[in-house]
């Protein structure tokens, strides 16, 4: 069994598919795959999360196909696809066919099925979905996340990898027991003392379901939102405590990468 210690570091961008033109987000994913990065992300909203509430906005899936076709060699997922906006089994059939649209040249897929159980409630008004509260939307993660395991067995032709099932959140009662039954990638936005803490909660979920905790890679959100400004001494510390998936964000309209760029350089001298 492969330990936590033993993965290698990988950075994870997040492009915020907000306030720009496609265009550009289509040249910022080229570029972030020249520069070496592991994974690239977007979320799953409609309108955009910061600045002008009214600004650009595009649909995460129907991009995600487009990043799958661009692409040759980087991962590839949304950070995270809403549970609650999708049919469980059309989940897992778009996830499928995205994961065969970016397996070029006979290499596996590349696509990694990140999910959550959603949050942002002007989406669900805007779009006419059941807001709820947040303990029936986990109650309805827990019960589709299997569901879109079984229809991945069922679906020709099957995906061509076990696809990786991302969860993020930090709930201690409800999503890290999630996380321990299904993830193969925990992500947090903790700080670092937190963390620590949380990864306890996970280790005893873990024992309760039979699940070697090892076996789930953990990432972690760096860099300051709105400027990317990074505290290494952080990355070092969590680092520390297991984390080999380190994400970042950037965002429209410049799409800024000064701040990817040297996480990539602390990345490369790690090695």
């Amino acid at each position: 069994m492969t330990s936590r210690s033993d993965r290698p570091i990988r950075v994870g961008v997040q492009v915020a598919p907000q306030h720009a033109l496609y265009p550009s987000i289509r040249e910022t994913v080229r570029r972030l795959e020249d520069l070496g990065v592991d994974i690239v992300f977007n979320w799953d909203h409609f309108y955009p999360l910061s600045g002008d509430p009214a600004g650009l906005h595009y649909e995460s899936w129907t991009m995600l196909a487009a990043i799958a076709e661009q692409t040759s060699r980087i991962e590839f997922g949304p950070l995270v696809n809403c549970n609650s906006y999708r049919n469980p089994d059309l989940q897992a059939d778009m996830a499928r066919t995205i994961d065969h649209i970016s397996a070029h040249s006979g290499s596996a897929g590349r696509f990694i099925f990140g999910t959550g159980s959603g949050w942002f409630q002007r989406d669900y008004d805007e779009y006419g979905y059941e807001f709820g509260t947040v303990g029936s939307r986990l109650d309805a993660l827990a019960v589709d996340v299997p569901r879109i395991r079984a229809r991945w067995e069922k679906l020709n032709p099957a995906p061509t990898r076990r696809i990786p099932i991302l969860i993020g959140g930090g709930g201690e009662r409800k999503t890290l027991k999630i996380v321990a039954e299904h993830a193969d990638i925990w992500h947090s936005f903790s700080d670092t003392e937190t963390l620590v803490r949380k990864l306890g909660v996970l280790d005893n979920w873990c024992a309760e379901v039979g699940r070697d905790p090892q076996e789930i890679e953990l990432s972690s959100h760096v860099g300051e939102r709105t400027t990317g400004v990074i505290d290494f001494e952080t990355l070092d510390a969590q680092l520390e405590i297991g984390v080999r998936l380190f994400e970042i964000s950037t965002t429209g309209p410049d799409y800024p990468l000064e701040h990817i760029t040297e996480l990539l350089k602390w990345r490369d001298s790690q090695s």
